[in-house]
């Protein structure tokens, strides 16, 4: 997966919006005001990208034992968030299905009002 892919998955889903919030380097992508994935664009650049995403606790436990590529959240809670080192031997569609995974979780973890409000935007 490259940068261009994975940008243009995570804004594709309903009601994501991007942001900087820490740094100009910190690539953040929102829905409701929640975080579901970050990646370094530095780390990209020097095609060591990772990103971290939001992860069912025994989800993340079994992924990690599962793959090496995949490692508890740098400078994230640990018992919610992944790393996942893209040039790995992750594939993309296991990197869809995790991005996918994170934005259901910060998803239903929102408001009902705020859920339908995504819910009620065109696409």
């Amino acid at each position: 997966m490259n940068l261009e892919t994975f940008y243009e998955y995570c804004l594709s889903k309903k009601g994501v919006s991007e942001h900087f919030p820490f740094d100009e380097d910190t690539l953040v992508f929102k829905v409701g005001g929640k975080m579901f994935a970050l990646s370094s664009l530095l780390q990209w650049e020097k095609n060591e990208p990772s990103v971290n995403l939001k992860c069912d606790p025994e989800r993340a436990q079994e992924l990690r034992a599962e793959y090496d590529d995949i490692k508890p959240g740098f400078h994230m809670s640990k018992v919610h968030w992944n790393t996942i080192s893209i040039n790995g031997n992750i594939s993309s569609s296991l990197i869809k299905e995790l991005i996918d995974h994170s934005y259901e979780l910060v998803f239903k973890s929102l408001t009902k009002k705020i859920q339908n409000e995504i819910i009620e935007l065109e696409n």
